[in-house]
């Protein structure tokens, strides 16, 4: 396979990107032609070079199809039927074979009733069924067509897991009422009602009842439903109806989504399955589809194609076109236990946007900035607990995360790295593997035991976010949502514990569960203006919490991780100027003279900060070796220290590239418990109140 050929850049039509339709086009075609040569001799299975998944090469092979079969059927749609490269042929032929109970075992599809993941990839082949129906399901022969339904009609009656899946068995038994096939009013009937109590607020769904935010709110929450509603066969189960709620939710998703894309157009690196890379524009293309959303066209498409753009440039292709396990490059550690070597091709529903023809106003649209292009964001999204903040300087979108654990109240689990870590970027990402999973050094709060473990926080009690008041100062006057000066807050309180970690199970992006040993009750409450989040941290104990810790309470604070290909430049010591001269002023004089520490990791010109200056404290650089995909070498600051029972401590946290100096900060007793004075770098003030222990 020749490697990808990009067309010249458009700077006209795109200022930003420069890409236009031809370069999703091009990408596209590039993607589907790179698999050829690892389809079956029947085409029904597509088997990429890689590692199997939990559920072995069987079910590898139908998802190689379905997930590049919902490719093959953006492409189709969008040039009309058009197929220069003969794509409809194999796609065809694959589907006969796989689903034909005659076919050699090395041919036919796994059904739904057999295996469980055949009950998502059957849901790519019904949804592709329907966008084509005129150029592939009409031209099949009735046996052929009898045989697709009943492969798809094991579906009906079978028991889904109460997530996003929900919609893999809707858009199923929606395709098959449509073409006379079996179905259940009832499966999708119920269905429907469990998407409806998923539902949590702003336009933000839950991936299931758990605290479940991530990427897969947009690729499969808002994917499907406003898709759906269009389908043929959705009427008869209240289409109509529930549509203009569906849009509703979607607009404001997207308000929210798109603030979480940086410059470079790597969105925020949380959550699970992040090797379906540039899924992550699935919402972005629905919103301009349906209408739905108060973003404009330009602003739409420079969200997907700077995310597009930022994976393929990225290395997101390895030489032979094949996307593979990883996020740039290749890195199959990252992938959960379900991932297979044909996994990463659900990336293609980031590529619907290629459904839409080229005369949509989409893809004629001036490309318009993102709302980090436009100045400083500040924002808070509720249904997650996140406090945005992006600086237009270095481009980075920053997250205070103080709802999320993919857990439920009150759980203890150990935390999982891409779900319960306070901080997540569009620049950083938390170490994956090794001995952070049971006891995590990453933008941590963490009491420390006897040996020196740190603890979990998962099932962690939300405390409220909101806009934060800035007075005076040169940037001052910023509200949540926009503009320059603008900051937030946001609360939380967790039951510190330890995990002796019995849980062998699939790794589905959660933490593992085991023999608990609960700690010390720690509040934590986050201040967050530009590229500086003002931590504040309370020890609350009771007597029989000093005997679990051993008499004493010793916390590890850590700061944001970098990650580089060579190793990053540190810095650590008992004095703030630790920290780097950038920062160097206010981290000194946030709090008493002669007391305080720091410590800083540099990535070229990225630089995390972390510090504290109004008591002693030990600053270290934390390291590891192939613990992220960003790169080869990571670095994390921390600061260890004794706490006081009831005595807040607070240290300042920064990611940025050059970096202005760090805000001050008093702690004050306050009525009914502390007030939090800060002060920004430009002379602006804000106050924090730390409400007293219930």
């Amino acid at each position: 396979m020749t490697r990808l050929q990009l067309p010249t850049e458009d700077r006209e039509l795109s200022p930003y990107t420069g890409w236009t339709r031809e370069h999703w086009a091009a990408v596209a075609d590039h993607l589907l032609l790179s698999l050829r040569p690892y389809f079956s001799a029947e085409r029904a299975r597509v088997l990429p070079p890689g590692r199997s998944s939990a559920y072995g090469t069987d079910s590898d092979g139908l998802e190689g199809f379905a997930r590049s079969f919902l490719l093959f059927g953006f492409r189709l749609v969008g040039e009309n039927g058009a197929d220069p490269y003969g794509f409809l042929d194999w796609y065809r032929a694959g589907l006969i074979a796989g689903t034909d109970p005659a076919s050699p075992s090395q041919e036919r599809w796994p059904r739904p009733d057999e295996l469980g993941q055949a009950k998502v990839e059957a849901a790519s082949i019904a949804l592709i069924l329907g966008m084509t129906r005129q150029w592939l399901w009409e031209t099949l022969t009735p046996v052929q067509q009898q045989n697709v339904i009943a492969w798809l009609a094991t579906v009906v009656g079978q028991e889904y897991p109460p997530t996003n899946w929900l919609w893999f068995r809707v858009t199923v038994e929606t395709f098959l009422a449509s073409v006379g096939g079996p179905f259940s009013s009832t499966d999708v009937h119920a269905d429907l009602a469990l998407f409806e109590s998923l539902y949590r607020e702003h336009g933000w769904y839950s991936d299931g009842p758990e605290r479940s935010f991530d990427y897969y709110c947009g690729w499969a929450m808002q994917f499907y439903p406003t898709l759906w509603a269009q389908s043929s066969g959705s009427a008869e189960f209240g289409a109509a109806a529930l549509d203009p709620v569906w849009r509703s939710r979607l607009s404001e998703f997207l308000d929210d989504y798109i603030a979480l894309i940086g410059a470079d157009g790597v969105p925020v690196l949380q959550g699970r399955s992040l090797i379906y890379r540039f899924a992550a524009a699935a919402p972005l293309w629905v919103g301009a589809a349906t209408g739905a959303t108060s973003l404009p066209h330009g602003v739409l498409r420079r969200g997907a194609s700077g995310i597009l753009k930022a994976f393929i440039t990225r290395d997101a292709l390895e030489s032979r076109g094949l996307l593979t396990l990883g996020l740039f490059g290749e890195w199959p550690d990252m992938a959960q236990s379900y991932s297979g070597s044909g996994s990463p091709y659900w990336a293609a529903k980031g590529m619907y946007g290629l459904a839409l023809p080229a005369s949509h106003p989409v893809w004629t649209a001036i490309e318009e900035p993102l709302p980090i292009e436009r100045g400083d964001v500040s924002r808070v999204i509720a249904a997650p607990g996140w406090v945005v903040s992006g600086t237009q300087s270095d481009g980075i979108v920053r997250v205070a995360n103080h709802g999320t654990d993919h857990a439920s109240l009150g759980d203890q689990t150990t935390d999982a790295p891409l779900y319960a870590r306070f901080g997540y970027s569009s620049a950083t990402m938390p170490p994956l593997v090794g001995s952070t999973l049971l006891s995590p050094v990453d933008n941590a709060v963490s009491v420390l035991d006897p040996s020196g473990r740190a603890s979990h926080r998962t099932g962690f009690v939300p405390l409220g976010a909101g806009v934060l008041d800035v007075d005076g100062g040169a940037g001052a006057g910023g509200a949540a949502g926009a503009g320059a000066g603008g900051a937030a807050w946001a609360t939380s309180r967790a039951d510190a514990h330890w995990v002796e970690v019995a849980d062998d199970g699939p790794d589905h992006g959660s933490g593992r569960r085991g023999t608990v040993t609960v700690g010390p009750r720690v509040t934590v409450a986050s201040a967050v203006r530009g590229a500086w989040e003002v931590r504040v941290v309370r020890v609350e104990l009771d007597g029989d919490a000093i005997s679990d810790v051993g008499g004493s309470v010793r916390l590890r604070l850590s700061g944001w991780p970098l990650t580089g290909p060579d190793a990053p430049t540190v810095a650590a010591g008992a004095d703030p100027a630790a920290a780097g001269p950038d920062a160097r002023s206010g981290a000194a004089s946030a709090g008493a003279a002669g007391a305080g520490a720091a410590a800083s990791v540099r990535v070229g010109e990225l630089e995390s900060v972390l510090a504290v200056a109004d008591r002693d404290a030990a600053a270290e650089v934390h390291r590891a070796e192939r613990v992220s995909p960003l790169g080869p070498h990571t670095a994390v600051p921390q600061l260890t220290l004794d706490s006081v029972p009831g005595q807040p401590v607070a240290v300042v946290v920064g990611l940025g590239r050059g970096l202005t100096d760090a805000p001050t900060v008093q702690v004050l007793a306050g009525r009914g418990g502390h007030v939090v004075e800060i002060r920004w770098s430009d002379g602006a003030q804000s106050r924090l109140e730390l409400q007293a222990p219930q």
